[in-house]
């Protein structure tokens, strides 16, 4: 079950570099991310900045020589919004640094890649583990979550940072019983003194119950079972996160050869989580490909010294030339 917030927060990388051990099978390796940036959300109109209850910040498509790098499946960033733990879909993890100039993104620094690591040591690849499509933060755990398997695990970023054994976290049986590639998909450990503190919330990308809503966990804390998220216009769960006034936001998308790809954002109360529950909330931002969007699959929050609460999204490229890593910025203003 979640524990309680650990003094050093996930995404502090070590103060020394770490001596290898028995234990690891591959020291993470420091790589470069190139960063274009994106002038405008809107191609057809600079000056369009408005997008429902966001407005646009800045932008950039990530690319690297780095033949692992891609197929980003969410992230979480520090209190400031600069440090940032991400991984793939294929059990490798990315860390590193946003750079700013103002407010706006120019790129990322310190960026260094390493395999997840299971109870043996090994990358849990070697399990056949893979899929790893969800994330959490409680101070220095990080709990991941992977798909294809449909369970979740848990990484003491204490111990060795990226080189931290995973532990299997305990889940419910209908986890297990969640449809192939279309399982958990986004988790959030809620923190004290909010609704549910303690709890880790898992939603799945599309684990329907018998009305065709949404399945989702409410694990250990205070009410655990099992609740759900009204779907509607076929959007699936693509991630989740929780802003300090107790809202969660709910990162969306669908896609169709008719309609093609569409991205929304809803907002859902906190205290309406509960076992039996089926939670809705309205949308807050909806982006299609007339908009700089891709396969966005990330999103997390933080709150500027100025009160501003700036979204951040990422996009999971498929590791395909014809998608690209976006990672984008958006100031929440109503």
């Amino acid at each position: 079950m979640p524990g309680i917030a650990r003094a050093q927060s996930a995404t502090e990388p070590p103060s020394k570099p770490l001596a290898p051990d028995e234990h690891s099978v591959a020291a993470p390796v420091s790589i470069e991310v190139n960063a274009h940036p994106i002038l405008s959300f809107d191609p057809s109109d600079r000056a369009h900045v408005r997008f429902g209850a966001l407005q646009y910040r800045s932008g950039l498509v990530l690319t690297s020589s780095f033949p692992r790098f891609g197929g980003l499946s969410g992230l979480r960033l520090d209190a400031k919004g600069e440090r940032f733990i991400s991984f793939s879909d294929k059990g490798s993890w990315f860390t590193g640094r946003i750079v700013y100039q103002g407010s706006e993104m120019t790129g990322l620094a310190d960026v260094e890649a390493a395999p997840m690591l299971g109870p043996d040591g090994k990358p849990i690849t070697t399990r056949g583990w893979f899929d790893s499509e969800s994330i959490a933060l409680d101070g220095s755990l990080v709990y991941i979550g992977l798909e294809r398997v449909n369970m979740v695990l848990r990484f003491d970023f204490s111990k060795g940072f990226t080189r931290a054994l995973a532990e299997v976290v305990p889940m419910p049986v209908a986890v297990k019983k969640l449809p192939f590639n279309k399982g958990l998909e986004a988790l959030i450990v809620v923190p004290k003194g909010l609704p549910l503190a303690g709890t880790l919330i898992a939603l799945s990308e599309r684990g329907l119950d018998r009305d065709g809503n949404l399945i989702a966990f409410l694990v250990g804390g205070p009410t655990p079972g099992q609740f759900s998220v009204r779907r509607t216009e076929n959007f699936d769960i693509s991630d989740a996160t929780l802003l300090p006034s107790g809202e969660l936001l709910v990162l969306e998308r669908k896609f169709s050869l008719v309609e093609g790809l569409g991205v929304r954002i809803r907002r859902i109360p906190l205290q309406s989580l509960a076992p039996g529950a089926l939670v809705d909330g309205p949308s807050i931002f909806t982006a299609d490909l007339g908009s700089e969007i891709d396969n966005m699959e990330g999103i997390d929050a933080f709150v500027t010294p100025e009160g501003d609460t700036v979204l951040t999204l990422v996009s999971d490229d498929n590791f395909s030339l014809l998608q690209r890593t976006l990672l984008l910025q958006f100031t929440l203003v109503e």
